[in-house]
């Protein structure tokens, strides 16, 4: 799947990078790809490995895995939930060195933005972060406060002198804070409850005033998991204003809507939450239009008891790492009609040039050889079994998925294949080019 469309073709590649493009390429080939398609392989900007210091949660060693199992290739780590959380040089040579021990894929690291670290974002950038990230309300993690306004105001200033992206958590804290007070003495479900308490107005509000502080800073300003296409529409309003943002949803939101959290328990609990299937279609219909800049996982794990809990107490994430380009198929591809050029900007082309990270994102030559290659013509039940992560659990699991990762392809090098995972090498950091 190239930049230009299909093609029936060839690859050379030499230590690690794609040399050559020909449908008339001489030679034995190492690699038989007769039947299958070839995307450059996933860059996931949105996860939670959670190393170090939560490393039971999940690991790099597991999540890495489970991403190559998924068709990714390169994966850019979230400030929490490690621990402590990488909002300084140190902790983030921490997590480099962590990272660069256990995982098989190549890695970017997002910096923190919290109160009170601003004066640490410039070692940040020099580290060599992804970006800063924010939370504009409550992350339910006392170690990782979220961003008042005025913290995200002078952090994307900040941002903006450093060169370095801006991503947000987009809800209101004080929505969604007043309405869970509100609702905790009423009747109804806690399911019910957490839906009622986190609104698709407390998404709008909170794009409308990251959008306002990106326009007035300059910054660029990244909107992560949009969970509804009226979010999505607000932001792409700001977009059409002159604001530098880009547009990013999950699978879960493609997939699952609030009623399957009835059906799923805290399987399926997430913030934002799961929406209603008319919120659904319509983020459906601007992924199709191409609104919708990029696709990421925002894999939150935790172990099976966190998430076998009272629903009220259980961790609000979803294990879905493994998962998001068998989503873009089966409901996008096979369901819809979506491009399978469109699936390869929405998990690789985008996310690489949007984090101005070089040689990713696309099959072109000079360009390393990230790819992963799918079989569409199978389909497969996704089990407990095929899981890859720490703990064997994910709202996926039971679900029928068309196209099926046989193999996926890191700078040249095979990290998964047919349900094994061959490599002996580790990871890389990648940086932005800044």
């Amino acid at each position: 799947m190239l930049p230009e469309g299909p093609l029936r073709a060839d690859l050379r590649i030499e230590q690690g990078i794609i040399e050559e493009i020909s449908q008339e390429l001489a030679g034995d080939s190492d690699l038989d790809a007769s039947g299958l398609h070839i995307f450059p392989a996933t860059i996931d900007v949105h996860l939670h490995f959670n190393e170090p210091g939560r490393a039971d949660w999940e690991g790099a060693a597991t999540g890495s895995r489970a991403l190559a199992a998924g068709g990714g290739a390169v994966f850019f780590d979230m400030p929490l939930n490690s621990t402590p959380c990488t909002v300084n040089a140190r902790e983030f040579e921490r997590k480099r060195a962590a990272l660069s021990a256990s995982s098989i894929a190549d890695f970017g690291i997002w910096g923190g933005l919290v109160p009170d670290n601003l004066g640490e974002m410039a070692e940040l950038a020099e580290c060599g972060v992804v970006g800063f990230k924010a939370f504009m309300s409550d992350s339910g993690l006392p170690e990782f406060p979220r961003a008042d306004d005025l913290t995200l105001w002078e952090g994307m200033a900040e941002a903006v002198r450093l060169h370095l992206p801006v991503a947000v958590h987009a809800e209101s804290e004080e929505l969604t804070k007043r309405l869970a007070a509100q609702l905790a003495g009423t009747g109804g479900s806690a399911i019910q409850k957490f839906l009622a308490s986190r609104p698709v107005l407390a998404e709008l509000e909170a794009i409308e005033r990251a959008t306002l502080f990106a326009k007035e800073t300059g910054a660029r300003l990244h909107i992560v998991h949009i969970s509804s296409g009226r979010g999505v529409v607000a932001a792409a309003d700001a977009r059409a204003r002159g604001v530098d943002v880009s547009i990013e949803t999950c699978p879960h939101y493609l997939f699952f809507t609030e009623d399957d959290v009835e059906r799923l328990g805290a399987l399926a609990k997430c913030a934002p939450p799961l929406r209603n299937a008319a919120d659904q279609n319509q983020l459906w219909d601007e992924v199709m239009k191409g609104t919708v800049d990029m696709v990421a996982s925002d894999h939150s794990p935790a172990p099976s008891h966190m998430k076998s809990a009272d629903f009220s107490l259980a961790w609000g994430g979803i294990a879905g790492v493994q998962s998001t380009l068998a989503v873009l198929l089966e409901r996008g591809f096979f369901g819809r009609g979506l491009a399978l050029g469109g699936i390869a900007e929405l998990v690789a082309t985008h996310p690489a040039k949007r984090f101005q990270i070089p040689k990713r994102g696309a099959i072109r030559v000079g360009n390393f050889a990230d790819l992963t290659f799918v079989d569409l013509k199978e389909q497969f039940t996704l089990r407990t079994e095929n899981l890859a992560n720490r703990h064997p659990i994910s709202p996926y699991v039971g679900e029928l998925f068309r196209g099926v990762v046989r193999r996926t392809i890191r700078r040249g090098e095979t990290i998964f294949l047919d349900g094994k995972f061959p490599s002996e090498t580790r990871g890389q950091l990648v940086r932005p080019d800044r």
